[in-house]
């Protein structure tokens, strides 16, 4: 009965009931592979005692009973458009009938993992106010063909007010409009360079002491250089005699191949990056073997953050991010362009009316006491270390001159660390090795407020933090180490 009164009259307005298609006992699959590590250990456990058919009893049983609990799931889910609403009706012993207003969907992404693609098939996800910051699915169509999942983002664009004619049309649809921003695939791998994962590097040491070495496979280990120069013939007189080398070969090793996984992870997220101006905000295309397709309404956009660091910014590379409302993977920050010239962030950036930076004369600094509470705070450090130092030696000096790298890492952050006000936008850079620069617009700006704590208020400083809604990580935005005049002075000229 509630559920009729929460429906209304929209009821009669509903199309008829349609499934996923059949080929969805396929590909989901991936869903139900996620559970399998506690099979895959209990079976190699009976194999390796020699009982074999125990663990092709655990396959086939766990086969079965997935392939039944897909087909129950696919034939339980119906779902009907109608011309205000789509109702999506799901569940066996637990029956769901939800009810999706169209004028509450802001995003209607399609996506198509390498299979699906092979099928022609597509995953459809409806994004609400709701689903934002919810890791609760509220709208997914996992497995429909690939024209109705257009018709259908087509038919809610239309109900919305947007124009019906479709406005955001790919490039095989328009080849004489180009793309706002594009990556080619020397780009891409371009980027991939600049992805180097120091924590890939400390994964794959920790592997190779501890998995590899049982294994035999220790770049660290003068043996496992030795057998291996030893298999190459005319590089046997090229065989590591001393640890210094090893260990240099070792780190040269992890290095490579930690390159090498930043170079296939941005391959397989960034290959065919488009990115396309529609009537109502940007469309988005990526992905080499899953590929995406999301839309970024422009309204939605609540402030742009261009990130870089100290080698990408010598080649003058940045990455720009839109900070939205609507979710991207879970995210509120949508990456628009993974590695741009600032000219092509600035026409990004433009086409929503905003300014990438602004004049050199706006930009304010923050203030020394960055640099010196941190200074203070190292001097019991620093104390120990002269210490240790008198007894231990060189492992002594060693923290001295990570102490004083860190000193000098602080002030550098500082040089690089400002603000300005200007034209109705706030814009902060913060960081030196991971450089940032924030874009605010003052009317998305929903909260100030001055943070301070006993030992920031010793020095006279606090932090100005602003509430901008959407966005994770480096979208909480703030200002660091103003004096009080100025943190107050700020807000004043945000609020006015």
């Amino acid at each position: 009965m509630s559920e009729a009164i929460a429906l209304g009259g929209l009821q009669d307005d509903l199309g008829p009931p349609e499934r996923l298609h059949p080929l969805y006992l396929l590909t989901g699959l991936s869903q139900t592979l996620k559970g399998i590590w506690g099979l895959v250990a209990g079976g190699a456990y009976f194999a390796a005692q020699g009982q074999w058919w125990i663990a092709a009893l655990m396959v086939a049983g766990f086969a079965l009973f997935s392939f039944v609990q897909l087909f129950i799931r696919w034939s339980k889910l119906e779902y009907r458009v109608g011309a205000h609403e789509i109702r999506i009706d799901s569940g066996f012993l637990h029956r769901t009938s939800r009810a999706i207003p169209f004028d509450r969907v802001t995003d209607v992404d399609i996506e198509q993992g390498p299979v699906q693609r092979l099928l022609g098939l597509a995953k459809v996800k409806l994004e609400t106010g709701a689903s934002a910051g919810s890791k609760e699915e509220e709208g997914v169509l996992h497995t429909i063909a690939l024209a109705r999942a257009e018709a259908l983002r087509e038919h809610i664009r239309a109900r919305k007010g947007f124009a019906a004619v479709p406005t955001q049309v790919t490039a095989e649809a328009k080849p004489d409009r180009p793309a706002l921003y594009a990556m080619d695939t020397r780009r891409v791998l371009t980027g991939g360079l600049f992805n180097f994962s120091l924590a890939v590097i400390a994964g794959l040491f920790g592997a190779t002491q501890t998995i590899g070495q049982p294994l035999g496979i220790d770049p660290f280990d003068q043996r496992f250089w030795i057998d291996l120069l030893a298999r190459s013939g005319p590089l046997q007189a090229l065989v590591l005699a001393h640890q210094i080398a090893t260990v240099l070969a070792g780190s040269l090793l992890l290095i490579l191949i930690g390159i090498g996984t930043g170079l296939i992870r941005t391959m397989l997220r960034e290959h065919g990056f488009r990115l396309d101006r529609t009537e109502t905000g940007f469309r988005r295309r990526r992905g080499l073997l899953t590929l995406t397709d999301v839309t970024i309404p422009a309204k939605r956009a609540q402030a742009a953050i261009l990130a870089t660091g100290p080698i990408r910014h010598h080649f003058g590379w940045w990455e720009l991010k839109l900070q939205s409302l609507s979710q991207d993977g879970g995210k509120g920050d949508h990456v628009v362009a993974p590695l741009a010239r600032p000219e092509e962030a600035a026409a990004i950036l433009t086409s929503l009316g905003w300014r990438i930076a602004p004049t050199d004369a706006a930009w304010r600094p923050v203030s020394m006491a960055y640099v010196t509470i941190h200074l203070i705070s190292l001097v019991p450090v620093a104390i120990a270390t002269v210490a240790a130092s008198i007894t231990l030696g060189p492992i002594g000096l060693l923290g001295l001159a990570f102490g004083a790298a860190m000193i000098g890492l602080r002030w550098a952050s500082w040089r690089h660390t400002r603000y300005a006000l200007e034209d109705g936008s706030l814009f902060v850079e913060t960081g030196w090795w991971r450089q940032h620069r924030n874009v605010i617009p003052i009317r998305k700006i929903q909260s100030i407020d001055l943070s301070e704590s006993w030992w920031t208020r010793l020095f006279g400083i606090c932090s100005l933090r602003l509430g901008v809604a959407g966005g994770t990580g480096f979208s909480n935005h703030q200002v660091p180490a103003l004096t009080r005049p100025a943190a107050e002075t700020l807000r004043a000229e945000l609020l006015s």
